[in-house]
């Protein structure tokens, strides 16, 4: 089990024979004995060769929300549960979202380089509001529905996009529409916002054809995988001025290789894959979560956030 949560859920197993671990080699030396394991590591080629050796799990919990890079075959042919993060960080992400949305309509980086060169001038350098805007999320399982949330604060007119198209379960008063009818009205919005799980079907989701029916002025927000989105299309759009700009929390790859043309777009605020780490509790809800569905397991309950295996999420 992972050592940071220890603290928080070493009081909750005490009729268990848990084994912590604090490197991979120990990982790997209990993996193939363990029954329920929490194998989380930042290297995920790593945690894919821990994952490979546990090969007798009957559930595997994470904090990730996406798990396409689990050994899913093998995990599926084993009959294990998995249980993701889905939720875990939803509000600390959508904080980030309208973060980089604020400082894109207020050109946050302007000023501070007025502030760096101790220039006073008489016009703002971003005078876009986002009140009576409007706004496209693309993906709205638990991020989105924050964002959507946040966003109903900001009065601004918000469409998201859903497999099954429905009433607005986040309650904000969201138009809710399906996968096959976005692209078409891409010419509407404002902001796209994505934060869609990376799937085989959501690969390069947006490209030169998608950007180029954007506003001219629209902003692209995406804080869900870097492989959603064709970076080189991008980085034309950004270069041809064929949309207004972009907020980035992820890439492709990651680490953003210095050099890379992305790092000097025009209008391109990129944060290094932070917003899920950029809050203080994500550990806390983690191992309540856990706690939780430790008692559901051992009471053979419905478990909390059960990823499916074949979407990958």
């Amino acid at each position: 089990m992972a050592s940071l949560v220890r603290p928080m859920v070493e009081p909750h197993c005490d009729d268990l024979d848990v084994t912590w671990f604090t490197s991979t080699e120990e990982a790997l030396e209990i993996a193939p004995h363990a029954e329920i394991g929490w194998f989380d590591m930042y290297d995920k080629e790593k945690m894919a060769s821990v994952l490979a050796a546990a090969t007798n799990l009957k559930w595997l919990n994470s904090i990730y929300a996406g798990v396409e890079h689990f050994p899913l075959d093998q995990l599926k042919q084993q009959g294990t549960i998995v249980t993701n993060g889905a939720g875990l960080n939803s509000s600390p992400i959508a904080e980030f979202v309208l973060m980089g949305m604020l400082a894109a309509a207020k050109r946050t980086d302007k000023l501070l380089e007025l502030q760096e060169q101790q220039d006073w001038p008489e016009q703002a350098p971003g005078t876009t509001e986002l009140a009576d805007g409007k706004a496209l999320i693309i993906g709205y399982g638990g991020i989105g529905r924050q964002v959507a949330k946040k966003l109903s604060g900001f009065e601004m007119n918000v469409t998201a996009v859903r497999r099954t198209p429905s009433a607005d379960p986040a309650g904000v008063g969201t138009e809710v529409i399906g996968t096959d009818d976005w692209r078409d009205r891409l010419g509407e919005f404002d902001w796209v916002i994505v934060s869609a799980p990376a799937t085989t079907e959501t690969q390069k989701l947006l490209g030169k054809d998608e950007f180029a029916a954007m506003k001219t002025s629209a902003w692209l927000v995406n804080v869900a995988r870097g492989s959603l989105v064709d970076q080189d299309a991008l980085v034309d759009a950004l270069n041809s001025k064929t949309i207004g700009g972009a907020v980035l929390d992820v890439t492709e790859p990651e680490p953003l290789p210095k050099g890379d043309p992305l790092w000097t777009a025009p209008n391109c605020f990129i944060t290094m894959h932070v917003s899920g780490v950029a809050q203080t509790r994500m550990f806390q809800r983690a191992a309540g979560r856990f706690v939780e569905n430790l008692k559901r397991y051992q009471n053979a309950e419905e478990m909390i956030a059960i990823a499916d295996l074949d979407r990958g999420y």
